[in-house]
């Protein structure tokens, strides 16, 4: 890594100090570290090179509509943190390399997914009993020979099914980068509708883009096997919560999981927050306990490429959004 050129470099960031305090003790020395208020997140100083960036998720950090009049001319590359860029306006991908955090969640997501499916069949915490009339037999459901529909298979979708193999998961996925009819590594990829009429849990694992928002509708809804359960830890757009609602209502979809929402948080008195069938919760299946350490050795590893010039992982294409 060229010394000199570490030295002169200036990062700017809009993460919260614990988390700040994690990436800076993974940066070589000499490197220019420089917070930003997330009152002025966007305000990036004009001698900056890098700037860490976070989602603009529930008025954390407001990203302006258009780009502001004084944004540095050196700018060479933003990093977000998070895996999705959708929340990001089209003028970031105007100039300057982008990457994301692709990767650096999944196997805390995986593990929140396959918790999710867990607590279903095993009716947890629903089977758990505080007096002695209480103690009845009830009947318990398994993974074990059961179907996972994975729509999206990066590497969110991967980590989730390598999880679900050991439990004897008969497991079909659908995505652009395979070809249906192909098996690989116990996973089988078929088209969008087979996966939705063949899945007992139904996990939605694909990016947010113009592509795939509404796709799970009322049209994909009454397509699902009778009594499905849904799980979404991508976007809550992707969903019609409308139609999911009705599809509950209705007992085509048995029951849904949802980490994320549209908009986040719902509004109080939304229909979902009391529905007997849908557990919400808030936007956070991807934290597992690192306070950004698998985000801060990425963003450690692409700046050394970075500064050898070398080409950056994790590249975001703007065409396709992800």
């Amino acid at each position: 890594m060229p010394d000199s050129l570490a030295a002169s470099l200036v990062i700017a960031h809009q993460l919260p100090r614990s988390v700040a305090e994690t990436f800076q003790a993974a940066l070589p020395p000499g490197v220019g570290w420089r917070g930003l208020a997330p009152d002025r997140a966007w305000d990036v100083p004009p001698d900056a090179t890098v700037l860490v960036a976070v989602p603009p998720r529930g008025g954390n950090v407001v990203v302006p509509a258009e780009k502001p009049a004084f944004w540095p001319a050196g700018l060479r590359w933003i990093h977000a943190v998070s895996a999705g860029v959708d929340e990001f306006p089209e003028w970031i991908f105007e100039g300057p390399a982008v990457t994301c955090g692709r990767g650096t969640n999944s196997a805390a997501i995986a593990e929140f997914v396959l918790a999710s499916l867990l607590s279903l069949e095993k009716q947890q915490p629903g089977i758990w009993i505080n007096q002695a009339d209480d103690w009845k037999l009830r009947e318990l459901g398994t993974l074990r020979g059961k179907t996972m529909g994975l729509v999206g298979y990066g590497s969110i979708g991967q980590a989730i099914a390598a999880l679900a193999r050991p439990f004897g998961m008969d497991i079909i996925a659908t995505t652009r980068s395979r070809q249906s009819g192909v098996s690989e590594e116990g996973v089988r990829f078929a088209g969008f509708g087979d996966v939705l009429a063949n899945a007992d849990h139904l996990v939605i694992a694909l990016p947010l883009t113009t592509a795939t928002a509404g796709i799970i509708g009322r049209a994909a809804l009454a397509r699902v096997k009778p009594g499905v359960h849904i799980v979404n830890i991508a976007r809550g757009r992707i969903i019609d919560h409308d139609a999911l609602i009705e599809a509950l209502d209705a007992g085509r979809v048995g029951h849904a999981t949802l980490d994320v929402t549209e908009p986040e948080p719902l509004p109080a008195g939304h229909a979902l927050y009391t529905h007997p069938r849908a557990r919400i919760s808030p936007h956070i299946s991807w934290s597992g306990g690192e306070r950004g350490q698998s985000g801060a050795r990425l963003f450690a590893e692409n700046l050394e490429r970075f500064l050898n010039g070398q080409s950056l992982v994790g590249l975001v294409d703007p065409v396709a959004g992800y």
